[in-house]
This record gives structure tokens, sequence and C-alpha cells, in this order.
């Protein structure tokens, strides 16, 4: 493992809560999501709270204080032998009224949200443009490809500038598997809020499809207060996050998600993906033209910033810190005019292996599936299967022609073989021959 990019804590953690000050939201807004959260999950004990809310220990005590002297908490009176002889509190009536008087107003309880303003600054200390990948990470990340000598030198540059790049050429060259290598290659983590809170709305931001890795809160109340000690727990750990989209992209994809029911909104696709990558394969087969998603994305890669809308209409800026990758089967001057091309930074042809490359990889996968080469059967496909096509060879076919042949040979029951019989039987497979058919 790379101790630069795999195990350096390189990114800055957002500062821990001392004070209710440092938490950055009003009064009102802490307090009723300390009731709502108390009411909606019949929480009654402090250390309790503060690992939902993710507030230190002490902050929470000062909003239950607040809480009792405006007389919507009192205290039970009882001490829970369990729970080292913690004092527990419940919503008085005039405490439930108010509850749910929030809960009408937004359904949202749970974590505390991060002010707009304090996560521009944390997205600031941990900018995916700060990573510095060297040509041994990349090649990590990509260590089951088999890929030309010239693409990892294009690559590097357009992955470590933090700018958009845009891949293209012929489908089945791996286009998809080299923006999961890049994924794999940014070793590092970062913090995600769970929520972030802009003019009095609240936007939830982490979600564990994206940020699959992340780390667990911990249960245990002594370690959270070590926890908290270290840095703001409203943000999760989690590796940098990863959105794949391909021919289901929709433009409304890219706007803040609003649930009428909760009143609440839920952070757009790019959004979640900040400090990360968002790819967008197969660009050219979604529903909208890819000149109206490109546009979508430009003041977004020129300025680094992004423009999101409430339901009032109210609009405002949001951090843009992502490397986003196009890529397509088009060629992008088919797809795009010379205003959305400049504005790509990085154009990078995945183009099909040569002859030479094709028996290279083909060689390799044969040695991994336990398939013995067999001249004949070579020959056969070089000499009369791929002149057909024009020789057009793809980084799949080798894995699909040996797939094939494999299959054949544990029905027939015989040892795993190549004869040119078999790549006729597996070339079949690849290509369907033109043919009309009567409906």
């Amino acid at each position: 493992m790379n101790m630069h990019v795999n195990d350096a804590p390189n990114v800055t953690p957002p500062p821990a809560l001392r004070k209710l000050d440092d938490v950055g939201l009003g009064m009102v807004m802490m307090r009723d999501i300390l009731l709502k959260t108390m009411f909606r999950m019949n929480l009654t004990q402090v250390t309790d709270l503060a690992r939902i809310v993710c507030l230190p220990v002490p902050l929470v005590q000062e909003l239950v204080d607040i809480a009792r002297g405006q007389r919507l908490l009192e205290a039970t009176g009882t001490l829970h032998a369990t729970s080292g002889n913690e004092m527990g509190y419940q919503l008085t009536d005039g405490g439930k009224a108010r509850a749910l008087d929030a809960l009408a107003q937004s359904e949202y309880y749970g974590a505390m949200p991060v002010p707009l303003e304090a996560y521009k600054d944390q997205v600031k200390r941990q900018s995916v443009r700060k990573l510095k990948l060297t040509r041994t990470e990349l090649l990590r990340g990509m260590g089951h490809l088999i890929l030309p000598p010239d693409l990892i030198d294009n690559l590097g540059p357009a992955v470590t500038s933090g700018r958009s790049i845009l891949m293209y050429g012929p489908p089945g060259n791996g286009k998809s598997s080299i923006s999961n290598g890049i994924r794999d290659a940014l070793g590092d983590k970062i913090y995600v809020p769970r929520a972030i809170e802009y003019s009095g709305q609240i936007i939830t931001v982490y979600d564990p499809i994206v940020h699959s890795s992340a780390e667990a809160a911990v249960d245990d109340p002594n370690s959270l207060r070590r926890t908290s000690n270290r840095y703001d727990t409203r943000y999760v750990y989690c590796e940098r996050p990863t959105v794949i989209t391909g021919g289901e992209l929709s433009l409304d994809m890219l706007d803040l998600t609003y649930n009428a029911t909760a009143r609440t909104y839920q952070a757009s696709l790019q959004l979640k993906a900040t400090g990360g990558i968002f790819i967008i394969d197969d660009l050219g087969r979604q529903a909208e033209p890819p000149q109206k998603i490109v546009n979508r994305w430009i003041v977004p890669l020129e300025e680094s910033r992004d423009i999101l809308a409430l339901q009032s209409g109210e609009k405002f800026t949001v951090p843009f810190d992502t490397l986003v990758i196009f890529s397509t089967n088009f060629h992008p001057n088919e797809i795009f005019d010379g205003a959305a091309l400049r504005r790509i930074f990085f154009k990078i042809k995945i183009d099909g292996p040569n002859q030479e490359m094709f028996l290279k990889i083909f060689a390799l996968v044969a040695k991994k599936k336990g398939m013995p080469l067999n001249e004949a059967a070579l020959i056969h496909l070089l000499k009369v299967k791929y002149p057909t096509i024009n020789n057009n060879f793809a980084n799949y076919q080798p894995v699909y022609l040996i797939d094939q042949m494999i299959a054949v040979c544990e029905f027939e029951g015989i040892p795993y073989q190549m004869t040119p019989e078999l790549i006729d039987r597996a070339w079949a497979n690849m290509f369907v021959r033109q043919e009309q058919i009567a409906h």
C-alpha cells in the first residue's frame, strides 16, 4: 500500500465543536431539531441524543438546559442505572406541541446540518484539485487493464489537474473500466456532511449509496467524546465519492430534489460527488442531446461553483469540486460544438488495440482462464474471421471469445481447448449474421 495516498491524513478535518456558537446555526433551529429528534426517536438521555444529533455531549446538555428553561423539557427525575447514573429528560406538553409545530414546517430531525459557508471552507481543505497522483498510483488503479503505453502519459496530467476529461472511441475498449481505475487510484478519504443548511432550508448530502465506504459512527459514548474532540462529527469520514451515470441521466437529476411531504431537500448528484469523481458514461445515449448536458456543466467547470435553486425560486451558489469524466462512443465533433469542446480540458481517444496488442491481451486472458493456445485456431481467427470486420480489434473481444469456447468445452465435457471450429462457434455469438426475419 502506498503511504502517500492511502494512509497519510492529508485532508484537514473540519474543526471540532467547542461551543454552541461553533455550530453556526440559529438557537431556534438547533432547539427544534433537538425536540423533533426526541419526539420522533423517543430518546431521553443526553449521550444518546448527542450521538444522533452529532454534537458533543456538553453542547447537547446546554441545549437541553435552554429548552428546560423554556419549559419545553423536564427532567424525569429518574437516574438510569444502565447509563452510568445519567439523568433522563422528556418533552412537556408545551414541548410536544412545539415539536409537532416544527415537524409541520420540516420533517428533518437527527444530525445538525452544517451551514453552507462552513461547508465551503471544508471543500477547500479537501479539494480534489489538491490531489497529486503519481504514475505508480495511477498504474496501480489500472492494474487489471492492458493499456497502450501513451495512455497513462495523457491520463496522468488530466487526473492530477482535477479538470474535466472526455474519453472517446469505439465501444468495448475499456472507457468505463478506465474511469473506474481512476476512481480506484484516488486512495484517500474526505469528510462529507450529513446535511447542509442554507437560508433556513436543510439539504441532506450524505448518501450511503454514493458514500459507500463510510465509517459508521461509534456507539460507545466514551468513544464519542474522543471522536468529537478530533473533528466535527456532523461529517462522515468517507472514501472520495464516485457517481456513475449512463443513459438514464436527465438534467433534473442535477437539481436539488424536494420532498414536498417532508419539506426537505436532497442534494443533487453532482453535489453528492463533491471532492470526488462524476462519470457520465455513454454520452449520446441520454434522452437529452449531449450538447445540452455539457451546457449544464459550463459554469461549474469554468468557475468551480454550481448554481442550485430552492422551491421558492431563490438561487444560491455551492462549491463545485469534482473531476468530471465524459465517456462516449461518438466522435466529439459529431456531438459538440467548438465552444463546448473548448471547455472540456482534456480529450483522450481510447482506441481499439492493433493486432500485436490484441494477441498479447488474448494470450494473457487465455493463461488466466486456463485455456491452452492453439496456433491453427489463432491463424483461423486472424486470417479468416477478422478480415470480415475490417480487422477491427476491440479490448473486450479476447475475454468474450475465450469465455464462449470455455462454455462449449464445459458443456461437451471435454478439456479446455481452442480449435478453428470452436472459434467459429464463439464468433457466431459475438457477431449476429445480418438477415431478414419474418415477423
